[in-house]
């Protein structure tokens, strides 16, 4: 019985490291650290409201760095990794540099979350679980994060400039990406809803605002020509590429469902925001963002489902990739 004890526990080390549970390749599970790591979830909680208390816009920073770590490669922590030898970082790709942030509040946690259990909890599962508390201390949805993840080995400086959405892209852009990570046009509906939080960069949406007005869509601007007087007054036509605009005028603090109200009104902050709205040909898109406009519990349930689905994208599971000791750095 001893012997069979002993062999077992091996097993489970071989298996999937020293989490104490098993799970098949691929796949999350819940109370993956129970065992191993029954405080990770408190440490991860107490430092992100901390960390939101002191700069409120780092809430859709961390929610921010869980999307585009997930949509390069998988949510694997690759966004985190420095430059090192012939390793470039996901950090100096276009979409990142200069963007992203959060990274010190991610260092932090991990540290904590090492010292109470080394080599346990990956840096991957640390994001998704960041992301969820920081939605929660802004008022939105809470949901319970699967996991499980490893760490990726590598970064991929390419797939960052390629497969993270532009915002100043169109429609049909957006839905083939999202459709690239096995998400669907509702899920990029509900996802986009995470602008209802955080700020842009002005060189993010002067393309927007200092767009020339055509026959075709004279009507929509000068509607809107107050709204767009404002922004310009944020974003000059060159220089100040980093002003910061708010992407939901209205509660840029809180994770509300207004954002939907705004991109009715044409009020959205980036071009792949309005696009929405703009470029629906067929309504199905609008009739969503209406739904949620008027229903902000059916946007917060939507938005739970969306949000763990990629979550799973392309996920290292068991022997794959590693648990890193420190999130900058594969292990030596």
């Amino acid at each position: 019985m001893e012997f069979m004890r002993i062999l077992l526990s091996i097993l489970v080390l071989i298996f999937h490291g020293n989490t104490g549970v098993l799970s098949e390749a691929g796949v999350l599970v819940l109370d993956y650290y129970k065992e191993a790591c029954p405080l990770v979830e408190e440490i991860v909680r107490r430092n992100v409201e901390i960390a939101v208390l002191r700069d409120p816009r780092m809430a859709a920073s961390l929610l921010r760095l869980h999307f585009h770590d997930c949509f390069v490669m998988g949510c694997d922590a690759s966004i985190l990794l420095d430059t090192f030898g012939d390793m470039i970082s996901e950090k100096q790709a276009g979409p990142n540099l200069n963007s992203v942030r959060g990274f010190g509040v991610i260092d932090n946690i991990k540290h904590l979350v090492e010292e109470a259990c080394p080599y346990t909890v990956s840096c991957a599962d640390i994001l998704a679980i960041v992301a969820r508390d920081a939605v929660v201390l802004r008022g939105g949805p809470r949901w319970e994060v699967w996991l499980g993840r490893k760490d990726s080995l590598k970064a991929s400086f390419d797939g960052a400039n390629q497969f993270i959405p532009a915002p100043n892209s169109s429609l049909e852009t957006l839905i083939a990406n999202f459709k690239q990570q096995g998400l669907d046009t509702g899920d990029l509906v509900t996802l986009s809803g995470s602008h209802t939080m955080g700020k842009a960069r002005c060189v993010s949406f002067r393309q927007r605002i200092y767009e020339k007005s055509t026959e075709e869509n004279f009507d929509y601007y000068k509607r809107y020509t107050t709204f767009r007087r404002i922004l310009r007054s944020i974003c000059p036509e060159s220089g100040r590429d980093d002003a910061l605009g708010a992407l939901d005028f209205k509660t840029p603090t809180r994770f509300d469902n207004l954002y939907f109200h705004n991109i009715i009104e044409g009020k959205g902050l980036l071009q792949s925001d309005n696009v929405l709205v703009r470029e629906d040909l067929e309504g199905e898109i609008r009739e969503q963002v209406r739904a949620y406009a008027s229903d902000q519990q059916l946007f917060f349930a939507s938005y739970v489902n969306s949000i763990v689905k990629m979550g799973n994208i392309n996920v290292l599971t068991g022997n794959e990739g590693e648990v890193r000791k420190n999130c900058r750095f594969v292990n030596p």
